[in-house]
């Protein structure tokens, strides 16, 4: 029961370390272009980080991610070391990256580690094939699908406000940007707080399995994703909400500045760029990483004005995060295990 405890309070932890590591990528550019102080950006992106809740429960009418997440490891070989392991390296790498100010995945820290720890126990055969590879492609996919988003809703906006008045325009937009970073910060709640639901999920799932329901109170029994109670997702979506309060600001200058230079009008855009993208992969149930889908959007924003205005030299930097997130939480994960099992 101790391990189990440990396991609910770690990850509602690792939540609030990906609000506020992942907090830059919906306040960046509202506060780079100065619609927003900083203050105001987090208390209103946190607010619909915990929108995105009633979204997915009576809108969406289900929690799609958090049922993907729990089938990232075969149920034969989900046990609580395994989970407690990969949660421990998720928050050292996610704690390390934000240090450092690395705009990395907080998502595929999570699923690096849970996989990870997984191998570390019963080898590859433990972690299902299908999901694993559907996620790693969309490392690929989603920034790509962000980028040409960008492109797209930048050249059909560009049209649309071809004959206002820069003043006037730069006045809209600013106004704009409010509904976009709202979108966007309902789209990382979605996505990002659905992740560690998958997670307390199959830690409870475990425990009933081998503990028996009567060893848990009701409140507590699980044997299915579906049936998954409310206080669940609730303290998923309220951590995720209060750390976006907390800040991001080290991850916030290079999302804000260090890719391209942004506008009001390119802030609009790169935002509902990416809050579209992460509505598609809800919609398609896939796990994706808010940082790399607003990235591929500014990206697309800035090469639309001109392929230079993009920093193309900061970006690489930032695929080389993204390509090594997975397997070094995984070997971080794997590590870990070695010691838990000391003690479990």
């Amino acid at each position: 029961m101790g391990l189990l405890i440990a396991i609910l309070v770690l990850a509602i932890v690792f939540d609030f370390i990906n609000g506020f590591h992942d907090a830059a990528n919906s306040i960046a550019t509202v506060v780079t272009t100065k619609v927003l102080t900083p203050l105001q950006a987090v208390i209103w992106a946190a607010f619909f980080n915990f929108v995105a809740f009633f979204i997915a429960k009576y809108i969406i009418g289900d929690f799609g991610i958090a049922n993907t997440v729990s089938k990232t490891v075969i149920a034969e070989f989900i046990t609580l070391p395994v989970i407690l392991s990969g949660l421990v390296a998720a928050i050292v790498w996610n704690l390390i990256t934000w240090w450092f100010g690395i705009p990395s995945s907080s998502s595929h820290t999570l699923i690096g580690g849970f996989s990870g720890a997984a191998i570390a126990c019963a080898g590859f055969h433990a972690i299902e094939p299908g999901v694993i590879w559907m996620i790693i492609a969309f490392i690929v996919a989603a920034p790509l699908i962000g980028m040409f988003a960008g492109m797209l809703i930048m050249l059909i906006t560009m049209h649309l406000a071809k004959k206002a008045r820069p003043g006037n325009a730069e006045r809209w937009f600013k106004h704009l940007q409010l509904v976009s970073s709202a979108l966007l910060s309902v789209g990382h709640g979605l996505n990002d707080s659905q992740k560690v639901m998958g997670i307390i999920g199959v830690a409870l799932i475990s425990f009933n399995s081998t503990a028996g329901t009567d060893a848990l109170p009701h409140w507590m029994q699980l044997t299915s994703m579906h049936d998954i109670h409310d206080w669940v997702p609730l303290s998923c979506f309220t951590a995720i909400a209060l750390g976006t309060m907390s800040g991001g600001w080290k991850i916030m200058k290079t999302m804000g500045n260090k890719i391209t230079r942004l506008t009001a009008f390119d802030g609009f855009c790169a935002q509902m760029a990416g809050g579209l993208t992460l509505f598609l992969t809800e919609i398609l149930k896939v796990p994706v990483s808010t940082t790399h889908v607003i990235t591929g959007s500014i990206m697309g924003v800035g090469a639309v004005k001109r392929l230079a205005a993009v920093r193309w030299g900061v970006a690489i930097n930032l695929l080389w995060a993204w390509v090594l997130t997975i397997p070094v939480s995984a070997l971080l994960a794997a590590l870990v295990y070695s010691v838990v099992q000391l003690f479990a």
